[in-house]
């Protein structure tokens, strides 16, 4: 009992509430906020930061599914080949690292792999944008629930989301999302979120579990997590209608930048640096100064380039419902 009264873990249960509150705010995956988190906080090794947020997911992912099923929002059938698709790979995905990587640096092959994978996380969120804006811009978007299944393509996507989050803990809640949405545009947000949970449970378990087996759990890390970030995702969920999403979710495509460039830096990525003893700060601010700033200016220029104004109508929250259906008059492009 003694290791979980410490600084380190209560510095772990601010971490896991905050990420917790944002999860519940967005319903962006934890994993790809909170492992980075417990790595720059020092907890331990990324093998052990894995296996303890990974375990976390799987309690807190539990409760969402559950409430999902029970209104009858998930499209089960489009789970279950997700599902399929993804299980196998994530039980598998630590066994290649484990058999492929120098155990000598185990560590810095797991920083590299999750900043890499932070990166295409905010890349696939971008992208996520991007589309939603050319449908609201087209008009042609129909809400179809229950679309035929397209049983290949969606294996695949559990495949890759499962060996990503196998070795990761990144890509339950960002990288499946975005490859649903361009699988299945009609899926309308509510079925879309509760597709997503209900394959991510038994996603996640396997991937805790098959850590586990190689790494062991570390106690001291979980339950500190699970203490901050269960009542944290309650807490944001309950207050989510409250709170300009917008601002939120560009926070946290910026937090995902530099947070990928800053783990590439400490796992001695060539182009950046020799590693620990060798890191640049100031680059790492420097990126998130430039994503800051530069982010807003590239997303006013692509929706000019759909013939709408810089700023404004559809909001970022508008747009990140499928089923939204704007007025369109003023709005369709004219060939002049």
């Amino acid at each position: 009992m003694a290791e979980l009264i410490t600084l380190t873990a209560l510095s772990i249960v601010v971490a896991g509430f905050v990420v917790g509150i944002v999860v519940g705010l967005t319903g962006m995956g934890g994993g790809a906020l909170m492992t980075p988190a417990l790595i720059f906080l020092g907890v331990g090794e990324a093998a052990v930061v894995v296996t303890a947020d990974l375990t976390a997911a799987a309690v807190y992912k539990t409760g969402g599914a559950i409430v999902h099923k029970r209104e009858g929002s998930p499209h089960m059938q489009l789970a279950k080949w997700l599902i399929i698709g993804s299980v196998p790979m994530a039980l598998l995905g630590p066994y290649l690292v484990k058999t492929f990587a120098d155990p000598d640096d185990l560590d810095s092959t797991l920083k590299l792999c999750i900043g890499f994978a932070l990166l295409f996380a905010a890349a696939t969120y971008a992208l996520r944008l991007y589309i939603n804006l050319k449908r609201v811009r087209n008009g042609t978007h129909v809400v179809d629930d229950n679309p035929a299944v397209r049983i290949l393509p969606t294996l695949l996507v559990g495949a890759l989301g499962g060996l990503l989050v196998g070795i990761t803990s990144v890509g339950s809640g960002s990288v499946i999302m975005i490859a649903l949405l361009m699988l299945y545009p009609g899926l309308s947000a509510v079925k879309l979120v509760g597709t997503d949970l209900v394959q991510a449970v038994p996603l996640v378990m396997a991937a805790a579990i098959s850590n586990i087996a190689i790494h062991g759990l570390d106690w001291g890390v979980l339950i500190p997590l699970l203490i901050g970030s269960v009542p944290g995702t309650l807490i944001g969920a309950k207050i989510a209608p409250k709170v300009p999403q917008s601002i939120i979710r560009r926070g946290i495509v910026v937090v995902l930048t530099m947070s990928g460039v800053a783990l590439l830096d400490k796992a001695g990525w060539p182009p950046l640096g020799a590693g620990e003893d060798d890191t640049h700060p100031m680059l790492i601010a420097g990126v998130g100064l430039f994503v800051l700033v530069i982010l807003p200016i590239v997303w006013g220029f692509l929706r000019k380039s759909e013939g709408l104004p810089m700023f404004g109508k559809p909001t970022i929250a508008e747009l990140e419902d499928p089923s939204f259906q704007p007025g369109l008059i003023g709005m369709k492009r004219t060939d002049d």
